[in-house]
């Protein structure tokens, strides 16, 4: 068994009378890729921002590699090795791709000078498919290349732990193939993937294990087909007996 990466440990988020995330607890393992999966309102991106510093938790813990980093402020965090991506994209618009991805280099787990930062940047773009818009102004991509900015940028920060926030939103089936492409090949490369997805044939194929949330809390956690079975995720989730046969046929 690998080695414990993450541990989310009773994690409770507040907003005043609402219970955003409530009482949440899993681990996931190094070299692995965990899917979080749940109606839109779960509590899924703000779990994601518990976990990288954005929101302090009301109660809980977040441990990164055995040490604590509850509450640290996201830059502490990424230096630390756990970089994300966010849903709706955040490119520097005014800046070009190759700078764009030079800025994840220098504030990220190396700490990188311009010289260094910029041959991780190149290194980067070619591994997602974007070299040939190094010298592009990154408002002027498409959503599909903004959305692999946005994953060059959080690779060259030289994470350990990757959070992958519906990467697929918004992509027509050829472009989610070629994402799926670049994610299989994030974890070839030993980092770890914990990801929130909404096109479940994809997240189902792609995970090794699932945690799926409602209403805040953990409803399921398990392996993809365990999930997809549960009558208590095909009710609040998946809705229809017939989906979550089609995802067993396809794990099959």
């Amino acid at each position: 068994m690998s080695r414990v990466i993450l541990e989310v440990d009773h994690l409770t988020k507040a907003f005043g009378g609402l219970l955003a995330v409530n009482d949440v607890s899993f681990q996931m393992y190094e070299g692995e890729i965990l899917g979080l999966i749940g109606p839109n309102g779960a509590g899924k991106t703000t779990l994601f921002n518990l976990v990288n510093g954005v929101y302090k938790p009301t109660r809980g813990h977040v441990r990164f590699l055995g040490q604590e980093i509850t509450g640290l402020p996201p830059y502490e965090v990424v230096k630390r090795g756990l970089a994300r991506t966010h849903q709706i994209v955040r490119p520097l618009n005014e800046m070009t791709v190759l700078e764009n991805v030079v800025v994840g280099a220098c504030f990220g787990a190396e700490n990188l000078g311009l010289e260094p930062a910029a041959r991780v940047a190149e290194e980067v773009l070619a591994f997602v498919g974007l070299a040939e818009f190094r010298d592009t102004l990154a408002g002027k991509l498409n959503l599909a290349q903004k959305k692999r900015l946005e994953v060059a940028r959080a690779l060259a920060a030289r994470p350990k732990l990757l959070l992958l926030d519906e990467v697929l939103a918004g992509l027509n089936p050829a472009e989610v193939e070629r994402m799926l492409g670049v994610i299989r090949r994030i974890r070839e490369q030993g980092i770890s993937i914990l990801m929130i997805e909404h096109i479940m044939q994809a997240i189902m194929s792609l995970s090794d294990r699932v945690v799926v949330l409602n209403f805040g809390q953990k409803l399921a956690e398990g392996r993809p087909q365990e999930v997809a079975s549960d009558p208590r995720v095909i009710e609040a989730y998946l809705g229809d007996p017939e989906m979550a046969k089609k995802i067993l046929e396809e794990e099959a």
